[in-house]
């Protein structure tokens, strides 16, 4: 009932918002930083160091926003967010956007009055436990203790999943990934379940990372991505084609490192002239410079950079593409055409 309540006060907040918020491209310019709301620290995604800076997959969105906005991606101030205030955050326009390993469904893209602007992150919820708890499948989980974070899909997938297998869990909930984790490694929950790169994040971590295992189900669809507020479409075509920038730019071959290049030498490859500004008018459409995709491209890399870069199979976290693979390896990273 109290879960019921949140969701109605963000949706409420939402709608009132929504459509007074328009303008959030003007207000950034004038402003001269990008408000992003992320997550509260996970490793590889979203994490401050000691003085303070952000880096991480999600956060490189935000700076290629501020970049494709500003020319500037350190034009960008954070806002960490936990599972409960985030909607709250974005409705009620504390944050310009959020990109915060947040799952795309129906009833906030319908219900709260959000925009999903694309996917950069193709997950589904796992488990981990102690090796020594001797348990090689979600199956055998019945009567376990679960850490669990509020507010989320992780929470909902949970209780359908212990409900349709018949067996029993007893929630420990949780408010943040750090307080997960430090509730897992005490002995306050024999599980912790949360989107499956979330556990690779957490288990990478571990003073002992071997003394845990990542059990073999995957129990949801958690399609991953950025989002803005209903109503201020302008902003959201800004974000979303940021995003595709990314990708396209990784299909295309061109990465940070030759991209100064490849703005010279695009010869007759008409798309990329027009992703990097030097054909056509696509910038002019979004309301921002020529140079906007190639500004965001430069910023942090292409799709492929900053997924190796930040948690990728050379990083402690140790990711492999699987479905996060460009559409033409055989994954669903796939952007709609730049003309």
């Amino acid at each position: 009932m109290k879960k019921t309540t949140f969701l109605g006060t963000v949706a409420a907040a939402a709608l009132v918002s929504g459509f007074a918020s328009a303008g959030t491209l003007d207000d950034v310019k004038a402003k001269g930083f990008v408000q992003c709301g992320v997550s509260t620290g996970v490793v590889g995604f979203a994490m401050a160091d000691a003085n303070g800076v952000w880096d991480g997959f999600d956060v490189a969105v935000c700076r290629a926003v501020a970049a494709a906005v500003l020319g500037d991606p350190q034009a960008v101030k954070f806002t960490p967010t936990t599972g409960k205030t985030r909607f709250t955050a974005l409705a009620s326009g504390e944050v310009d956007m959020l990109a915060r390993n947040t799952t795309w469904t129906f009833s906030r893209d319908v219900d709260l009055k959000f925009t999903f602007v694309g996917v950069n992150y193709y997950d589904g919820q796992g488990f981990m436990v102690p090796k020594a708890l001797g348990v090689s499948s979600a199956k055998d989980l019945d009567g376990a203790t679960v850490c669990i974070q509020t507010g989320t899909t992780t929470e909902l997938n949970l209780a359908d999943y212990f409900r349709v297998n018949n067996i029993s869990y007893e929630p420990v909930p949780i408010e943040t990934n750090a307080e997960g984790q430090q509730q897992y490694l005490a002995g306050a929950c024999d599980v912790y379940t949360t989107d499956a790169s979330g556990l690779a994040a957490t288990r990478a971590t571990f003073e002992k990372p071997d003394d845990h295992v990542v059990l073999p189900e995957i129990i949801s669809k958690e399609p991953l991505g950025p989002l803005v507020r209903h109503g201020d479409d302008q902003w959201g075509d800004v974000v979303r084609w940021t995003l595709n920038a990314l990708i396209a730019a990784e299909e295309l071959g061109i990465t940070s490192a030759n991209i100064g290049e490849a703005s010279m030498k695009a010869g007759n490859n008409p798309e990329i002239n027009r992703l990097l500004g030097t054909e056509g008018n696509l910038g002019e459409m979004l309301g921002l410079s020529a140079d906007w995709a190639k500004n965001a491209i430069t910023a942090g890399g292409n799709y492929g950079e900053v997924f190796e870069k930040n948690i990728g199979e050379n990083t402690p976290i140790g990711l492999s593409r699987g479905l996060n693979a460009q559409w033409t390896d055989g994954g669903l990273i796939y952007t709609p055409p730049f003309r």
